[in-house]
């Protein structure tokens, strides 16, 4: 698939089927997450592949009571590792080079998992230390992402977004970018059944 269209398909799916993600799949889900950049190419973020339903559920629970993230065949957690990245960066590395690590690579699964025709949904809100306990991680590992991860059961519909002017400037944060649109198809993505 063109890689403009992942980017206009890729939904929060919060419905999945039963069927568990297949093992190839999987593979290349983690595969395209380890080729995301890092810092200093440290990959400074672990990432945990949740498929028993108690374990699931327990990260259901963490996560506010979202239940979509229990009915998911698999979730992938990732978990940024600030010491890895310290030892190289100091505390810049402690304090953002490994979020941002982990935040890519778990972006990185979405498209890739998109791709392969599962969906996902980025689920943030949730208790770090009850994430941590789901998954067997210790204090030292910062929770970052949970995704829920199977074949989408519904396709929701495109959410808003803000115009492009609005977010993006141009030199500098007064002056917003001049955009002419040219994938107007973007917004509108076919169905995938």
């Amino acid at each position: 698939m063109d890689l403009l269209e992942v980017l206009a398909r890729r939904r929060s799916v919060r419905s999945y089927l039963p069927d568990p993600p297949d093992e190839g799949d999987l593979n290349l889900i983690l595969e395209a997450a380890s080729t995301a950049p890092s810092a200093g190419d440290l990959q400074a973020y672990v990432c945990v592949v949740v498929r028993r339903r108690e374990s699931l559920r327990r990260l259901a629970d963490a996560c506010y009571g979202q239940d979509f993230v229990a009915e998911a065949p698999a979730a992938l957690v990732f978990l940024a590792d600030p010491d890895r990245s310290a030892r190289r960066y100091g505390s810049r590395g402690r304090n953002l080079y490994c979020v941002q690590d982990a935040t890519i690579a778990a972006s990185y699964a979405q498209l890739a998992a998109e791709d392969l025709g599962y969906g996902s949904c980025w689920v943030g809100a949730f208790d770090d230390r009850s994430v941590r306990g789901a998954v067997g991680a210790g204090r030292e590992l910062i929770p970052i992402a949970v995704i829920p991860l199977g074949r989408p059961a519904e396709i929701p519909e495109v959410t808003p977004r803000r115009p492009i002017p609005e977010v993006f400037r141009l030199e500098d944060v007064g002056t917003p970018f001049p955009h002419r649109p040219v994938r107007r198809d973007l917004l509108r993505p076919a169905a995938r059944f």
